[in-house]
């Protein structure tokens, strides 16, 4: 468990710039052109999302659930089967694609005609393994329905991935003048605090919802910044170009940096 002074403060710089929440609330949100959810292992953001749609299906002309079978999957599996509400169908999404889960959980605990008959459609892509995936295959899945002139499109994604996952959509539209405008919504931002006994604990339980481990979410806050680099190692134009430049700020790289040297020593 990490106890450093400010190990919380580096952590919330960390994960407030790679949440880049753009959408405050998605209930009262303009009306979008599309919605596409990349699966994860955080459930409350479906939850939600079905949640807000049932109530508002004329907030998007079309929904995309997104993601195939990847190296997270397990946990999107484990997930479920630890959900107060969810668990019930564990045996039936284990082996599904996270796409499939998505949908079955929309099925089970919500009201999916409510949604379509509002004006809603709803589109699977379950082929997907990466961020890039997610983009192209959702843009192949949309253009197939008819969906090729997007304007306006919300991105939900776990907060920890949602930055890279919107370059990876700008990057898979690049070549569409004017591209579409695509927006971030995590669902919310993690924040951590210490706690009156001085160790690190989330800000936020969202009503008891599980977030990830603490290792788990800073090794994952701490792999996500060298692969926003544009550099050689990076997944920008100067590495492996599979985003477009993403300038990461003076405070971010300073944070990380110092994680860094938590985390090495804390081992």
């Amino acid at each position: 468990m990490l106890s450093q002074a400010n190990t919380a403060q580096d952590i919330n710089i960390l994960a407030e710039y790679l949440s880049d929440q753009e959408v405050q609330d998605l209930a009262s949100s303009p009306s979008v052109d599309c919605l596409v959810i990349c699966a994860s292992a955080i459930l409350y953001q479906a939850e939600h999302l079905f949640q807000v749609l049932q109530e508002r299906p004329s907030l998007s002309k079309c929904l995309v659930l997104c993601g195939g079978v990847g190296h997270s999957t397990t946990f999107m599996y484990d997930a479920v089967a630890q959900h107060p509400r969810f668990s019930r169908i564990a045996k039936d999404v284990y082996g599904l694609p996270e796409a499939r889960i998505l949908e079955k959980i929309l099925d089970t605990f919500f009201d999916r005609s409510t949604i379509t008959e509002g004006g809603c459609k709803i589109l699977v892509e379950d082929q997907s393994t990466n961020c890039g995936l997610n983009a192209s295959l959702s843009r192949k899945v949309l253009a197939e329905a008819g969906f090729q002139a997007l304007k306006t499109c919300i991105i939900i994604q776990d907060p920890t991935m949602m930055l890279r996952t919107k370059a990876s959509f700008q990057k898979a539209y690049g070549d569409m003048l004017p591209p579409p405008s695509f927006i971030s919504y995590p669902a919310f931002v993690p924040h951590l605090h210490k706690s009156e006994d001085g160790k690190l604990e989330y800000q936020d339980s969202l009503l008891g919802v599980a977030l990830w481990p603490q290792e788990r979410f800073l090794e994952l806050i701490l792999g996500e910044i060298p692969r926003l680099r544009d550099d050689e190692n990076g997944y920008g134009p100067r590495g492996k170009g599979f985003i477009p430049h993403v300038e990461v700020p003076v405070q971010v790289e300073e944070a990380w940096s110092r994680l860094r040297m938590v985390s090495n020593t804390s081992r």
